[in-house]
């Protein structure tokens, strides 16, 4: 005799709710930090709060990269790559890569730094050890803008 009441489901049709159905429905954040230490360290961050990420070391790929995967968010760090502003401003500037949000972190406090980045568009402009304190936070803020 079969009962109606719910009794322990077969493993089969039980499904993890907190994995997504299909994993390219996370959002993906695009990633370039040289340091790799910091840049693991954001990349589980990342994961952890639900998006996929995709890390590139050479901020001359920028540009491409957003157009070719359209990320939601665009993290950079611009003090250990000298022409990372630059690249930052081709992407704020083309009209297929504009619209995303890019929250830039930097160790140096070096006010002519800041100014560049500020000038080539980044929505926020964080420190080394503010980013990974607070990531969420600072998430939420660039993706308001």
């Amino acid at each position: 005799m079969r009962s109606n009441s719910p009794g322990p489901a077969d493993p089969a049709e039980v499904s993890n709710s907190t994995a997504p159905a299909h994993p390219t429905l996370k959002p993906l954040a695009l990633l370039c930090c040289s340091n790799s230490l910091l840049g693991g360290q954001l990349a589980c961050r990342l994961q952890d709060m639900g998006y996929r990420v995709q890390t590139i070391d050479d901020p001359a790929a920028l540009q491409e990269q957003c157009e070719s995967n359209k990320p939601l968010v665009l993290l950079a760090e611009v003090s250990d790559h000298p022409g990372a502003c630059d690249e930052i401003a081709l992407v704020r500037k083309s009209s297929a890569t504009s619209h995303i949000p890019v929250l830039a972190f930097s160790v140096s406090h070096d006010k002519a730094l800041q100014d560049a980045a500020m000038k080539a568009g980044v929505s926020l402009l964080a420190g080394n050890a503010a980013i990974l304190e607070q990531l969420p936070q600072l998430l939420d803020q660039v993706l308001q803008l």
